[in-house]
């Protein structure tokens, strides 16, 4: 029995005290004690050592005490196990040595046995349950088919992701093909991650807001809402897609729990688009956090009194960047505890 069920409740609609809070990238760069391990160990070993990524995973929970636990991974662990090899450089983020730019490319990559590559994860699933004692749930999360699908095409992080989108619109069978092997194998990750001990999913859609409102639909939701539909019935599935406020009207008519919003949609605007009653996810400026202690907490007031105590979870708008003090980020959850309509 979880002691903390707060983000569980607000995400089956229960009237709440309060609403919950966690934050995006929360097992990360800003605390001293993760960038202590990642002195020592190289990003996938952290990722794929379950000792490691279960310490990480709970760091925040004793130091900044959110209502939620994200497991500590990453969304490049999918396209890994599907054959596609994947580099993390320092001061670059991931590169792709071998991008996928031909329908023979998108036939060297496979739908994995996920137990086999990807074990290390649910192993550190049922690590990090022991370890948080029931304190509080535990989220565990995938990037979208769209977002992998971009590095895979791309190679790398880029602005605009013009080489992937160029792919899709002069390949498109090759492009459905590769975004469809992406959804079957992050449907079956998903799957075993429920039953490892995630008490919630949430998809990330980093790059969506990339693509034009017709194209979303196409390259990206059609293959987000497989996942939703999949795992609906299994577990709470949270949709996050930054840049995507164009399309919260289609997703507040699937069976996802719950919506992320970044910070460049309103609280009333969010509300309008989704028809008021799905619960909403965001949207505080992850920058917002280097204001003085002060000017968070009356920020974060006022964005709860904006988007209504229930129906909602306190988060920021995109991940917590890593230069933010620890002070500031405890004080954003502690706003939040302190919270009284």
């Amino acid at each position: 029995m979880l002691k903390n069920d707060l983000f569980l409740r607000a995400l089956n609609n229960e009237t709440v005290e309060r609403p919950p809070v966690w934050m995006m990238r929360q097992a990360g760069r800003y605390l001293p004690e993760f960038r202590a391990l990642r002195d020592k160990y190289d990003f996938f070993t952290r990722c794929e050592t379950p000792e490691l990524a279960a310490e990480i995973t709970v760091q925040p929970i004793r130091i900044v005490k959110p209502d939620a636990a994200i497991l500590f991974s990453d969304i490049l662990v999918v396209p890994r196990a599907m054959g596609i090899h994947v580099e993390l450089k320092d001061n670059l983020g991931p590169i792709i040595p071998n991008p996928i730019r031909t329908m023979e490319d998108v036939n060297r990559t496979f739908v994995p046995d996920v137990h086999e590559t990807l074990g290390y994860v649910f192993d550190a699933i049922k690590l990090t349950k022991e370890m948080l004692n029931d304190e509080v749930p535990l989220i565990g999360f995938a990037g979208s088919p769209w977002t992998i699908f971009c590095y895979a095409v791309e190679g790398k992080g880029t602005k605009s992701f013009d080489t992937a989108k160029g792919f899709c619109f002069s390949n498109p069978v090759a492009a459905h093909t590769l975004l469809q092997k992406i959804t079957d194998t992050t449907i079956l990750y998903l799957k075993e991650k429920v039953k490892a001990g995630c008490n919630a999913i949430q998809i990330f859609d980093s790059w969506g807001g990339m693509l034009s409102p017709v194209d979303y639909q196409e390259f990206s939701w059609k293959y987000i809402n497989q996942i939703v539909e999949a795992l609906a019935d299994e577990t709470k599935v949270i949709v996050f897609g930054k840049g995507c406020w164009f399309a919260l009207g289609e997703m507040s008519k699937s069976k996802a729990s719950a919506l992320g919003v970044d910070w460049t949609c309103s609280a009333r605007n969010a509300r309008y688009l989704t028809g008021g009653n799905i619960t909403l996810q965001g949207n505080f400026d992850p920058s917002r956090l280097l204001s003085p202690i002060p000017t968070i907490k009356k920020m974060v007031h006022e964005m709860i009194d904006e988007f209504g105590k229930d129906n909602y979870i306190v988060n920021l708008g995109h991940g917590i960047l890593p230069n933010i003090p620890v002070d500031h980020a405890k004080a954003f959850v502690e706003a939040v505890k302190e919270y009284q309509k």
